[in-house]
């Protein structure tokens, strides 16, 4: 196994008990980057002299016994909406042509406080306001989407160009790339993880989460990156913690909620299929399965572009009115029509969402976690506009990708996206865990459990960088 086929977990080990050196695995990083970027177009600018300067630093305090934790010495990358002093954020967007930023956003200093080392930074769908990153190729297969908006960040851990990265979660951006290319999304509890210093899409919408090969790496990247930051002001108070999962696999006591309605509709048979063996998987843990009633499922779809649109339309305004030949088209038509809409359905789409929270606080209530696709149908062609189901009705493919993931950025509630298999075709399928508001514990135990239970998984790209 070459070092950047490592998790991060095994990685951090290796680097502790100094099996390997952090100059080691990123010149393994840099050089898979080297072989597979062509194909894939994860990264928007890649930093290669910066990060080996870093492995080197990081290897010397590591020898000196200055070893800051399990991200000293580990290669990441940062979706490109994230700031780091002295590098491009372009949001993917000609927008923001030639801007550096001068200051790190809170996420990017508490990783570079961890000793983490940047690869580069990752392609976004522009301004994270789509679902596909069309710059970027699927892992699995180069000819589909790779989903999006954090795109780049999730191909490159799924290729092995990043040990992890962050994305961000608006309606789904970091689980839905997760589960198209088969590899773990964390979009926490709301206000968890501080987003100073990153771009906005929607305030009251937007999450930072890791991209991991783990549930347990995705665990010790929250452990560095949670905790209050005055100058969100979303961010929660809460006590520091250590989000790693423990070693067992009992889950008995667990209750899960199995949804009758929702995240049943409109599922394609083998995604469906996938989530229920891996369901069965945690039943046989020991947890226990109970049915549950998603609540208010007519009004989701509504409440989410009510929030998104005009919150998204308010951030671009000055931008918008003076440069609009600037952005992509499918951007420009979204920011335009969020200025049609009236604030009358913007303010009921904000009741419409404290009643969602009501409601699915009672439901968790019931059940300690619910099960679900993460994304109803795999990757589909690049290019492809629209999904078919079986009763004949025609779906956008950016719909249905958000269909899912949305109710989890609606409510805040933390949702882990995990692998659970493969479609016919070989392409990743993804099922989330949704828990309550700050049980990101629960859902990482929850996953580390399953995975424990299932074969290790590769990297993409082997079979078709092999030919």
């Amino acid at each position: 196994m070459q070092p950047y086929e490592l998790s991060l977990s095994a990685a951090a080990d290796a680097i502790r008990t100094r099996r390997l050196s952090p100059v080691e695995l990123t010149d393994s990083v840099l050089e898979r980057l080297e072989q597979v970027e062509p194909h894939l177009h994860a990264y928007a600018t890649v930093t290669a002299e910066h990060a080996r300067r870093a492995a080197g630093d990081a290897a010397n305090d590591i020898a000196a016994g200055r070893h800051r934790g399990p991200l000293h010495g580990i290669p990441m990358g940062l979706k490109d909406l994230i700031d780091v002093a002295g590098t491009a954020t372009s949001a993917g967007s000609r927008v923001r042509a030639g801007h550096r930023s001068s200051a790190n956003s809170t996420v990017a200093a508490r990783l570079a406080a961890a000793g983490a080392v940047l690869i580069g930074k990752t392609h976004t769908h522009e301004f994270a306001y789509g679902l596909t990153t069309p710059q970027t190729h699927n892992a699995w297969d180069p000819g589909r989407v790779a989903g999006g908006s954090s795109g780049g960040s999730a191909v490159a851990v799924a290729a092995g160009t990043a040990t992890f990265t962050l994305g961000t979660d608006t309606g789904g951006s970091i689980r839905v790339p997760a589960a198209l290319n088969g590899v773990v999304g964390l979009k926490p509890t709301y206000g968890l993880v501080p987003r100073h210093g990153v771009t906005s899409l929607s305030w009251s919408l937007d999450h930072v989460g890791p991209i991991t090969r783990t549930a347990e790496d995705a665990a010790l990247v929250l452990t560095a990156l949670a905790g209050h930051d005055p100058r969100d002001p979303a961010s929660l108070t809460v006590p520091a913690a250590d989000y790693r999962p423990g070693p067992g696999t009992d889950l008995t006591g667990l209750r899960v909620g199995v949804p009758r309605t929702y995240y049943q509709d409109h599922v394609d048979a083998q995604v469906a299929a996938a989530v229920r063996r891996a369901t069965e998987q945690l039943r046989t843990l020991g947890a226990r399965l109970v049915e549950v009633e998603i609540p208010m499922t007519r009004y989701i779809q509504a409440t989410q572009w009510g929030l998104m649109v005009p919150e998204a339309t308010a951030y671009h305004e000055r931008t918008l009115r003076t440069v609009p030949e600037l952005y992509q088209a499918d951007v420009r038509v979204l920011l335009e029509a969020g200025a049609l809409m009236p604030a009358g359905d913007y303010l009921r789409a904000q009741r419409a969402r404290t009643l969602m929270r009501q409601e699915w606080a009672r439901m968790l209530h019931e059940v300690d976690l619910i099960v679900a696709p993460t994304v109803p149908v795999t990757a589909v062609a690049a290019g492809q506009e629209t999904v078919t189901w079986a009763d004949g009705t025609v779906e956008g493919v950016s719909d249905a990708y958000v269909r899912l993931s949305s109710p989890a950025n609606i409510t805040g509630v933390p949702s882990l996206s995990l692998p659970v298999g493969h479609d016919a075709a070989g392409l990743p399928i993804g099922m989330q865990l949704l828990g309550r508001p700050l049980g990101e514990g629960v859902l990482l135990r929850v996953g580390h459990a399953y995975e424990q239970t299932q074969p290790a998984r590769g990297l993409a790209c082997a079979a078709w960088t092999t030919t």
